[in-house]
């Protein structure tokens, strides 16, 4: 065989590889019914890329749940939202596997975490057994499927995690009895302007295309002509199918080429959760805030870091000024390399000398990413860390007058559509202090009409200070309304003797539900918090109260600005 052709073996190879696994039958499946996904790994979320594979549950709770290779239990977690009941297996390959909103646990797992719950009186618990206290074989049960945490429906989160550095590795990387024969789709494409000086089609904005084609192959159509001049970069709109499932999951890798040669490359393989936020600068993220819409950038914004990029040049960006015609081809795949390719031209021209730079628009200021930035201005400071902006922005401010219940004015921090990687400073001065209410105050994100979001934060040298993750529209607010507590399905007296358990609900208006503290018969109680339906439940346990007699529950509920509500009842069992 030719050494060309050898050497081209060679470089495909170790592109397909891109560190995957060297041992991919390392576990079996989780679950014991066929296996059926509804969230592939990578897929796009708020704030987050999905660090596993959500398994169908049959729509229901209680499926059994088996060690997919031999292993110890080395953490187990119980929250009221996240991954609600979770457990954390280490396995002697050098990975771990993670398994979220689960039901219950394996009956030596569930007593030895509702023991320390107890202890603790606590039903938040984050445990770390010994590495012999739960050893499992391969097959052996471990737990049960559930609906716990932010799950939206019954389902299994399972994660296939590096030991030594606890990074997610995407779960299809191993084989343990999903497949797939079926492309990925495009939908659409987008092009946008680099710079001010960018022409697309005549004119210096974002263009979205509609594509045509099917079954692996996609163009463009003809009467779509794409002219540029200028630096442009590409974005686009796709989904992976997955066999047996009508869900739309994300693709696992996007290739760009231009004229035959790669400029951008992503593949899903790994990542770490320190870095999962950068998702805000992967997606077109003003176009995901107006219209709910994943547009996937093939360029980076210059403060862009996922570890996700490979053989990027210049960014992925590409600059059209030659007069000449460019063929591009982006290519995606799922991870059991099924392909579909997008080819178009694009007729390249030099940037119109007439077209100057626009001068800054009146009270914008520069932020350059590579900087800390401040702002100020009467009432409000801000203050924006370097490493927090993706790109320089060209940040605006205004404020308007305080409507009936706010302490302040409204300040319109910038605009919700463009992203904040990490946290900043936001400084906010009432003009109205409440006598002896100062502890009440709290800053609060207006989002819409309808959606308030608190934030904690604490009042020093006259101002309410808070750390946003989002810019928009703040003010400060004040809760001095308790908490809500109902009974559901009984009343002071009621005999719920032929009952399993009890549920109560709480709710809070406006600062969120910071503790609760349920006691019967003088004895701290162990209720399950299922935040997402605002519900508590108790189990009925005869071995921690008595059957056939009267007993006596006490619940205070606390926000998160100290205002306490207390629930009372009598009640037999």
């Amino acid at each position: 065989m030719p050494l060309f052709k050898i050497l081209v073996i060679l470089l495909l190879c170790f592109i397909a590889s891109d560190d995957r696994p060297e041992d991919k039958t390392v576990f079996i499946s989780p679950v014991m019914i066929p296996l059926a996904l509804s969230a592939n790994f990578g897929e796009l979320r708020s704030d987050h890329f999905h660090s596993g594979i959500d398994i169908r549950t049959q729509g229901v709770i209680g499926k059994e749940i088996v060690a997919p290779a031999d292993g110890y239990v080395y953490r187990i977690s119980v929250s009221p939202g996240g991954f609600g009941k979770a457990l954390y297996l280490r396995h002697p390959s050098g990975y771990s596997t993670v398994y979220g909103h689960l039901d219950r646990f394996d009956p030596d797992i569930e007593k030895y975490v509702i023991d320390h719950q107890y202890q603790k009186k606590s039903f938040t618990v984050s445990l770390f057994p010994e590495k012999d206290k739960f050893v499992f074989r391969q097959g052996d049960i471990i737990a049960y499927s559930g609906n716990t945490g932010g799950s939206s429906g019954p389902h299994l989160h399972y994660e296939i995690r590096k030991s030594d550095s606890e990074m997610p590795v995407n779960p299809l990387l191993f084989e343990f009895g999903t497949g797939d024969n079926i492309e990925p789709v495009f939908e659409k494409l987008a092009i946008y302007p680099v710079n001010k000086n960018t022409l697309i089609n005549g004119s210096n904005s974002v263009k979205k295309i509609d594509i045509a084609g099917g079954h692996g192959n996609y163009y463009v159509p003809a009467e779509n002509e794409i002219r540029i001049n200028g630096a442009a970069g590409f974005g686009i709109k796709t989904y992976d199918l997955l066999n047996d499932s009508y869900h739309k999951c994300a693709i696992y890798s996007t290739e760009l080429k231009i004229d035959g040669n790669t400029t951008y490359r992503h593949v899903m393989n790994e990542f770490s959760f320190s870095e999962t936020r950068y998702i805000n600068s992967h997606i077109d993220y003003e176009t995901y805030m107006r219209d709910r819409v994943y547009f996937e950038r093939t360029f980076l914004l210059p403060d862009n870091h996922l570890s996700t990029y490979k053989d990027v040049v210049n960014r992925g960006i590409y600059n059209f000024v030659d007069n000449k015609i460019h063929h591009v081809a982006i290519e995606i795949r799922d991870v059991h390399d099924n392909v579909s390719t997008l080819t178009f031209k694009v007729r390249s021209g030099p940037m119109s000398k007439s077209l100057q730079a626009e001068p800054p628009d009146d009270g914008l200021i520069m932020m350059p990413y590579n900087r800390s930035n401040r702002f100020r201005a009467g009432n409000i400071a801000v203050s924006i860390p370097a490493g927090a902006l993706y790109d320089t922005l060209m940040f605006s401010y205004k404020k308007e007058a305080p409507k009936p219940g706010m302490l302040s004015e409204i300040h319109h921090v910038h605009n919700k559509y463009t992203p904040v990687h990490r946290s900043y400073s936001l400084s906010i001065k009432p003009v109205s202090i409440p006598a002896g209410k100062e502890s009440k105050m709290l800053i609060i994100h207006q989002r819409d009409d309808k959606s308030r979001i608190p934030l904690s934060g604490k009042m020093a040298d006259g101002f309410m200070n808070a750390q946003p993750t989002t810019f928009g529209m703040f003010y400060v607010g004040i809760d001095t309304i308790p908490p809500v507590i109902n009974a559901s399905g009984f009343s002071e007296g009621s005999d719920l003797s032929s009952r399993r358990e009890m549920r109560i609900r709480i709710t809070d208006n406006l600062s969120g539900i910071k503790s609760y503290e349920p006691i019967i018969d003088g004895k701290w109680a162990l209720f399950e918090y299922d935040q997402k339906n605002s519900v508590l439940i108790y189990k009925f346990d005869p071995g921690r109260i008595t059957k056939g007699i009267n007993h006596n529950l006490v619940m205070k509920v606390t926000d998160n600005r100290d205002n306490v509500s207390t629930f009372t009842c009598n009640f037999r069992w």
